[in-house]
């Protein structure tokens, strides 16, 4: 079967991208680590009306059992696995929830399968990476979105409509900060797997003034710093902090 066919016939059997009307979206979760044990899996128990999760993917067989007869799931796989879970006919879409250096390439490749995705923040740990992934998905003409859940909550909303009714007057300067606490092993701490400050939780603050100005950033200039007796930051940064310069004489 193509990969045009293969969408065609999400469309038209009103998958991913339908009227609310149509059935469900099929998803298959990809990574059984921390933030899907705690976020992804139980939320779909919220989502019902629109969302079922069919599928589980992971390497831990462990995992796999256990999460699977948990939130009762018929399917996993394995990674290598992977490419099967897309062609299975049985998925409209994936939640990447991997360590951000393997986002690009399970995007590619669900992409290719004409399979949408749904991507844990960040996007990826280089630009290049970021505008592969919009790329593949463009061609393919599936839906690529990344899950920065604050767009959503009640007092982002809020502080939006605050600020488009007018009522703070003309939003010049935006200051954000988010600091946590990090222990030794954790992925965040690994270069290879795409582990910083900066992708973990930076983003959120980076984005938060994007989401305020409604504009993108003209220069940016930052500084990191790192204790080196700190055994845990041998690889990362321990901490950043930037200015960003926006249009019309606005900082953050």
């Amino acid at each position: 079967m193509s990969k045009t066919t293969r969408n065609s016939k999400r469309q038209v059997s009103g998958q991913a991208g339908a009227p609310a009307s149509a059935k469900k979206v099929r998803y298959a979760v990809v990574g059984l680590g921390y933030i899907s044990q705690v976020a992804v899996l139980p939320a779909f128990q919220h989502a019902r009306e629109n969302s079922e999760l069919v599928a589980l993917v992971s390497g831990d067989a462990t995992k796999r059992t256990e999460l699977a007869k948990k939130y009762k799931v018929n399917k996993t796989y394995n990674y290598e696995q992977f490419p099967e879970c897309l062609e299975s006919g049985e998925v409209d879409a994936v939640y990447i929830a991997l360590p951000n250096n393997m986002h690009r390439a399970y995007t590619e490749a669900a992409a290719t399968a004409g399979v949408h995705v749904l991507c844990e923040k960040p996007m990826a740990v280089t630009e290049q990476e970021c505008e592969a992934m919009i790329e593949a998905t463009s061609r393919a003409k599936v839906k690529l979105m990344i899950a920065y859940r604050l767009h959503f909550e009640k007092g982002s909303l809020a502080a939006m409509a605050a600020v488009r009714d007018g009522e703070i007057g003309e939003p010049r300067v935006f200051r954000s900060a988010f600091c946590q606490q990090v222990t030794p092993g954790n992925s965040r701490l690994h270069d290879e797997l795409g582990g910083s400050p900066l992708y973990d939780i930076g983003v959120y603050c980076i984005n938060a003034a994007r989401y305020m100005f409604r504009a993108e950033p003209e220069e940016v200039f930052a500084y990191a710093a790192t204790r080196e007796q700190d055994e845990r930051f041998k690889e990362i940064d321990e901490m950043s902090a930037a200015l960003l310069r926006f249009p019309d004489a606005r900082l953050a």
